[in-house]
Order: structure tokens, then C-alpha cells, then sequence
């Protein structure tokens, strides 16, 4: 009786690690698969882009929805990047980060401040990364909405925008920047060997500095 009770206990306990060991082993093939087809998505143009070229894309989302975007001066933004104009005023803070960054609480509390200044129906926050649990608090509290990298992939599957991600990357012009070294303008060239874009200095051949175009 006694070898019965406890080929019973290890059956039982035999069919727990069985099913543990699926359950981890459907998790991660269920996790791969996501990753995969993110990598594969409008995703991977996005992680490429500067800051300007984000906002552009997220103006030819909103621009399919019906929305007039428009982009607000950068030194006096009050917190938003992008005002929709439309059947609701929209605000919206773009957070084009690293993949290791997370958006944080700063981002939450500029957005709803933006709200009230531009007088907003709505307030987003939109990111190609993830937010830190203090920003979903505050965001939850405020009524801010956030999209963080898996939501805005499913919103762009949604909308189907008539620019994508890959041709704003390869056409769009990224934000003005200066040389470090002569302080010039850097210009977009485009390699006539791998046909990639990159920054020159506008004073070339005086000056031989170049940089990579974001991920490019």
C-alpha cells in the first residue's frame, strides 16, 4: 500500500514538472514568435529613425485617421511634440528611445501639462520602447494614454498609414545638426558604393567628418 501511495506521489509530481517544463517552453516559443515578427515590422525602420523622423511617421498615422498634425516649436513646446487637430485635440509627447530605455514619470507629468496649455481633449505618450511602472501609475491616475512598442506596432497594423516606417527612414531628412569638429552644417549624403545615407560636412574636403544617420 505504502509503495502504491508513493508511486502515486511521484506520478503527480512527475506530470507537475512535465507541465511546468511545456508551459515555459510555450511561453518562450510564444515570446520568440513576437519578437520575430516585430523585428520584421515597421519596428525596425522606427529603432533607425532620429527624433524628427518618429514624429513624421506618427503625423502619417494620425493624418490617415483624419487628423491635421502639426509639430510644435522646440523650444517652447510646453511638453508636446505633436497637436492633432481634428474631431479632438490631441497632444502628443514622441519618444523614439534605445530599446534598454524606459520612458519615465517626466514624460507623464509633460504631456498632461501640455494638455491643459493647449486645452487637449486627449494627451498620449508614444514610444518605440517600453514605460516604467511609475509612469503607467501616473498615466492610469492622469487618464494620460501610452503606447509603448508592442501597442504602437499594433496601432500602425491598424491604420495602415500611406507613408511607412521604411520610407520615411530612407527618404525623410533627419533633424539639422552641426559638424563637431568645424561647427558647420552636416548635410545627407547618400553612399555610391552601399547607396545608405549619411552626414557630411557641408564645408567638404576642408572637412572629412561623417557620422551615421541614427541605425542607418
Amino acid at each position: 500500500m505504502n509503495h502504491l501511495y508513493i508511486n502515486v506521489i511521484l506520478l503527480i509530481i512527475s506530470l507537475l514538472i512535465v507541465f511546468r517544463v511545456a508551459k515555459f517552453i510555450f511561453e518562450k516559443t510564444k515570446k520568440r514568435r513576437a519578437m520575430d515578427k516585430l523585428a520584421s515590422s515597421d519596428l525596425k525602420y522606427i529603432d533607425k529613425m532620429d527624433g524628427h523622423m518618429f514624429e513624421v511617421f506618427l503625423m502619417a498615422l494620425f493624418q490617415k485617421l483624419g487628423y491635421k498634425p502639426k509639430v510644435t516649436q522646440k523650444s517652447r513646446d510646453f511638453g508636446a511634440d505633436i497637436i492633432l487637430e481634428g474631431k479632438k485635440r490631441i497632444v502628443i509627447q514622441a519618444k523614439r528611445y534605445g530599446l534598454k530605455n524606459r520612458v519615465g514619470l517626466s514624460a507623464v507629468q509633460e504631456i498632461y501639462a501640455a494638455q491643459a496649455y493647449y486645452a487637449a481633449q486627449e494627451s498620449w505618450v508614444i514610444t518605440n520602447s517600453q514605460f516604467t511602472s511609475g509612469a503607467k501609475k501616473l498615466a492610469s491616475a492622469c487618464k494620460v494614454k501610452l503606447l509603448s512598442r508592442q501597442e504602437l506596432q499594433g496601432f500602425i497594423d491598424k491604420v495602415k498609414p500611406e507613408r511607412t516606417a521604411k520610407d520615411i527612414f530612407e527618404n525623410e531628412d533627419p533633424a539639422p545638426r552641426n559638424c563637431p569638429n568645424c561647427n558647420s552644417e552636416l548635410v545627407v549624403r547618400r553612399s555610391s558604393k552601399t547607396g545608405k545615407r549619411f552626414f557630411g560636412c557641408s564645408t567638404y574636403p576642408t572637412c572629412h567628418h561623417t557620422e551615421k544617420i541614427s541605425g542607418s
